[in-house]
């Protein structure tokens, strides 16, 4: 038998993080909700959730340390998943309002707001996944449920992206790049897809 693999859900008080939790609890980790700086450091995997402004999440994670324990875990290739916004902060910067924030420049590219009719782009919506992927391995022609008003237009040739679109706008809905990847959608909120998807991730730890 696998030995169960530990997860921290990063708690910096980015809402909502209770059915990250429990979605992750349901595929066999187990979590801890913390920003503890040991737990943080000495877990399997290390989940990085946000919901809201980028501005304001990237506030709330240099009040706990982050952007360090985060540094620190990819630099000794420790894996961290970020969802939704925890996914654009991992980018260069955010563009919000005309407004420019620093991320985590893990990647380079800029988060801006979604070119479409409708902003934002909440419900399911199919992926497009690389060839090589890990996350969506045996996953198939699956749908996803989003809530996000901006995304990533570019990514880095390097990293792994699964595409998705809302109208006019190709954006990354997925990047995986070594220890580190992230899913523009609620893998928590997507049903059996997402959960083998978090079965895969945990898979890497």
């Amino acid at each position: 038998m696998t030995a169960q693999r530990s997860v921290v859900v990063l708690d910096y008080g980015s809402g909502n993080v209770r059915s990250a939790v429990r979605a992750l609890e349901r595929v066999g980790a187990g979590v801890t909700l913390t920003a503890d700086r040991d737990a943080v450091a000495e877990a399997d995997g290390l989940v990085v959730p946000g919901v809201g402004a980028f501005a304001h999440v990237m506030e709330a994670l240099t009040a706990v340390g982050a952007p360090r324990l985060i540094e620190r875990r990819l630099a000794g290739g420790r894996p961290v998943l970020g969802i939704c916004v925890g996914m654009q902060v991992m980018f260069t910067e955010g563009v919000e309002h005309g407004e420019r924030t620093a991320g985590l420049d893990q990647w380079p590219g800029t988060v801006e707001r979604l070119d479409a009719p409708i902003v934002p782009h909440m419900g399911w919506a199919r992926v497009e996944p690389p060839v090589d992927t890990v996350l969506f391995d045996g996953i198939g022609e699956e749908r996803f449920y989003f809530v996000h008003s901006y995304a990533a237009r570019t990514t880095p040739e390097y990293v792994r992206t699964t595409w998705a679109t809302h109208g006019d706008t190709r954006f990354a809905a997925a990047v995986e790049n070594g220890p580190l990847s992230a899913t523009q959608f609620h893998p928590e909120k997507s049903g059996d897809a997402g959960a083998e998807l978090l079965r895969n991730w945990l898979t890497t730890l």
